[in-house]
Order: C-alpha cells, then structure tokens, then sequence
C-alpha cells in the first residue's frame, strides 16, 4: 500500500475493538482535554507522542488504526457536530489507510439535514450532499462514509496527484470490499454528475494499473 498510515480496515469489527479510545485515559489526547497543546507539541518532540491530525497525537507506542484516525479527524470541529456530520473524501480515504494525510478535513453533511456552519479558522470543510442510506459507516463511534461512496467521491473530487492511488489502494484493501468495476457500474447508472466523465477517466486507469 503506498500510504504509511498504519492498517487498513480489516472487517465490520474493527470499529467496536477499538471504541475504547478516549482522550484522558487511552491512547488518543487532543489538546486542551488532559494536555494542552503546547504540552502535546513538547511531548511529541521528545518521541513521547506522534501528531495525527489537528490537535490529536497518539502514543508513539501505539499504531495508527483507522479508529484513531478518525477520532482525531472528527476532533477538528465542535463536538456539537460530531452526530451531524460525515468524515469524507480523502479524509475517508485516509481513515480507511488508503490515501495520505489531509491538509484539510472534508466532512459531509445531508442537505435535508439542518446543522450549523464551521466555527471560523477551522481545519475542516463542511458540503451539503445528498447521502443515501448505504453511504455511511461508523469507525470507532464517528460516521465515515462507506467504502463505495468515499471512492466516488475521490473519483470525482480528488486531485489528480493522489485520486488514482487512492483508488487503487482501496480497491486493493480486502476488508473495504470495494472493487473498481463496481464503483465504475454505479457512476455510470448515476445521472447529471458534474465531472462524470473525468471521474470515469481516473476509474479506468486506476483499473489499468491495477491488473
């Protein structure tokens, strides 16, 4: 797999093994819960702490799960809209060990849903989308968006230096049981999507590469 983030998805079970993550007695601390920030920073620079994402860091002695990951994206907002909201896009894709860290957290909310706007100065971007009932997953208690729907996703608003690895990646993870063919059956049965054929473009040579 091209991207060292720890290991990938495994399996359904995953995200309940690891529900025991928290920030004041675990392995995951986010700035201003048990440490500051400063503290977090400090720690990491004497190889105590390895930084995650955000204000999150993770014990050196502890892998980067998918859990972990995604406990550290969702900590980016408030958690008033921790239940509101989706990790998406190449966020999703990096939780599932598929793609490189994002400079900037991509989240998903329903548009039939009404939630709050991204306090000011927030390492995160919000799109109203409309989510169907298959297109989300939780991992480690926080909503992802499913294997299938993150690829779209990546096929159709990634960049083009990291979207075809990141879709051969997680065409290539077994427990995300994603393959190509079917992300490229369901694009195609989809209507009126902006950048379908460029989507279907990057599909295709992520297929190419990949036999």
């Amino acid at each position: 797999m091209p991207y060292s983030q720890g290991p990938p998805v495994q399996g359904r079970g995953l995200a309940h093994r690891d529900l025991a993550i928290n920030s004041t007695g675990g392995v995951l601390f986010h700035g201003g819960s048990l440490f500051s920030s400063v503290e977090l920073q400090a720690m990491r620079m004497d190889g105590l702490m390895a930084h995650v994402c955000g204000e999150s860091y993770v014990r050196t002695d502890q892998p980067s799960t998918p859990a972990i990951r995604a406990q550290s994206a969702i900590n980016t907002v408030p958690r008033s809209l921790h239940a509101r909201v989706a990790l998406a896009r190449q966020s999703a894709a990096w939780v599932y060990g598929c793609a490189p860290a994002p400079a900037v957290v991509s989240l998903v909310t329903d548009h039939r849903r009404r939630t709050t706007a991204l306090p000011a100065f927030c390492d995160a971007v919000m799109h109203q989308v409309t989510l169907g009932p298959c297109d989300l997953s939780t991992i480690g208690g926080v909503p992802v968006t499913s294997p299938l729907r993150t690829a779209l996703d990546v096929a159709i608003h990634g960049q083009d230096f990291w979207a075809v690895e990141t879709l051969k990646s997680i065409a290539a993870a077994p427990g995300l049981r994603c393959p190509l063919h079917l992300v490229i059956l369901s694009l195609e049965s989809s209507v009126r999507v902006p950048g379908k054929a460029r989507a279907l473009s990057r599909l295709r040579e992520a297929l190419r590469v990949s036999r």
